[in-house]
């Protein structure tokens, strides 16, 4: 405790925790935020992640940090520290705004990727693995149902709603990014009237009820977001007691042109890491498929899935 006290008891420290509660960060996004040099912030970030407040996420060429887990003493006390601060202080306000102007930043970039590949989307995504298989191995995955209600997250062209549109009365999908909207709308004009809707919505807050949903999809969307986890929890969240969540996503890899030139923040994850974030959410039991690609350096592909658990409440 004396050791996490004295990590979080600096200002330029304290400034980083206040940012890093609301998402994790790469070394180069806090160094803009708090308006200092990388090597400086490296050495204040090595000091937190030795108390143990800050946890270190190496991924190829980029590190990412994070706030120490949900349920751990140190993620208690940056908690109870951060939420003592005054956030209309003009220091930590600043670093608000900066880092603001950051994921607008990565978001207007990440908006016209989509936009410039929303009709071609599918040919970019059979690059590395037939959508064929990923779909089969998610149908595999969620169960035969049947499902009342779906939510897909990030619905992209549309295609998770076809591929469950056997299983489930009603499904409904919702993206940022209308160019795909418009592009889902048109595949799922095939289904049934009143079978599946899609809308405007954003991952980070979720435009359905929470507990409605029966099963939530989330295919290939984690590795664009700054903050992945919270995302799962959003996701977890719309589930009913019992109600299946179903992820798929890459392996991690090493292909660094996919952030450059294809918009991906994270390259892959481990299925540690998404069953830490899956237990934190209320999915405790996850359970991993994985499909490899069939051309040499082909990427991997994971599929995890488990049920949503409300605890019981003692008395």
């Amino acid at each position: 405790m004396v050791a996490a006290l004295r990590g979080a008891g600096e200002q330029t420290r304290l400034r980083a925790l206040a940012l890093l509660v609301r998402g994790e960060l790469s070394v180069g996004e806090l160094a803009v935020a708090l308006g200092q040099s990388q090597p400086r912030i490296s050495r204040h970030l090595r000091l937190l992640t030795e108390s143990g407040l800050v946890e270190r996420i190496p991924e190829g060429a980029w590190v990412f940090y994070r706030i120490a887990g949900e349920g751990s003493a140190e993620r208690s006390l940056v908690d109870a520290i951060v939420g003592m601060l005054d956030g209309a202080e003009p220091e930590l306000a600043r670093d608000a705004e900066r880092l603001a102007e950051i994921r607008q930043s990565r978001a207007d970039a990440a908006a016209a990727y989509f936009a410039a590949n929303a009709q071609d989307w599918e040919r970019l995504q059979n690059l590395h693995l037939p959508e064929e298989d990923i779909e089969s191995a998610m149908r595999a995955a969620a169960g035969a149902g049947p499902f009342d209600f779906m939510v897909d997250v990030g619905v992209g062209q549309g295609r998770m709603i076809e591929a469950f549109a056997d299983r489930v009365r009603r499904a409904e999908g919702f993206d940022t990014s209308r160019q795909m909207l418009a592009v889902a709308r048109a595949a799922l004009s095939r289904l049934p009237d009143g079978k599946a809707t899609v809308r405007f919505g954003d991952v980070y807050e979720p435009p359905v009820a929470p507990g409605a949903a029966d099963l939530v999809t989330i295919h290939q969307v984690l590795h664009f977001l700054p903050d992945p986890g919270r995302a799962v929890m959003e996701a977890a969240r719309l589930l009913k007691p019992g109600g299946r969540l179903v992820i798929a996503d890459f392996a991690p890899h090493g292909h660094e042109f996919l952030r450059e030139k294809h918009a991906h923040r994270r390259l892959g994850f481990s299925d540690s890491e998404m069953a830490l974030w899956c237990a934190a959410a209320g999915v405790p039991k996850l359970k991993a498929t994985t499909l490899k690609g069939r051309e040499p350096g082909a990427l991997t592909v994971k599929i995890w899935a488990g049920d949503r658990v409300v605890p019981e409440v003692t008395r």
